[in-house]
């Protein structure tokens, strides 16, 4: 059993720096996504638009936030790792 009585360790420092940097990430991978929605709701006739190898921008667009959600936890995971480190 736990003693429910004792406070909660204040966080430390690297985990403040996790916190902000997940906070980040998540904002700017938030923008990214805003604008796939944006385009679909205001201009869904661009999504037909051909831009590479014959796939369209709806293709094109959603692989792109696939990679990009693995690109930024790769970011986070190695930031966090040499954060902790110091």
């Amino acid at each position: 059993m736990t003693d429910e009585s004792s406070p909660a360790p204040a966080p430390s420092k690297h985990d403040r720096f996790n916190a902000r940097l997940g906070i980040a990430l998540f904002v700017l991978y938030l923008a990214f996504y805003a604008g796939f929605v944006l385009i679909n709701a205001f201009r869904p006739d661009w999504m037909d638009t051909i831009v590479a190898a014959g796939l369209n921008l709806a293709v094109v667009y959603g692989f792109a936030l696939i990679v990009f959600a693995i690109v930024l936890s790769l970011i986070y995971g190695v930031c966090c790792r040499v954060g902790g480190e110091s």
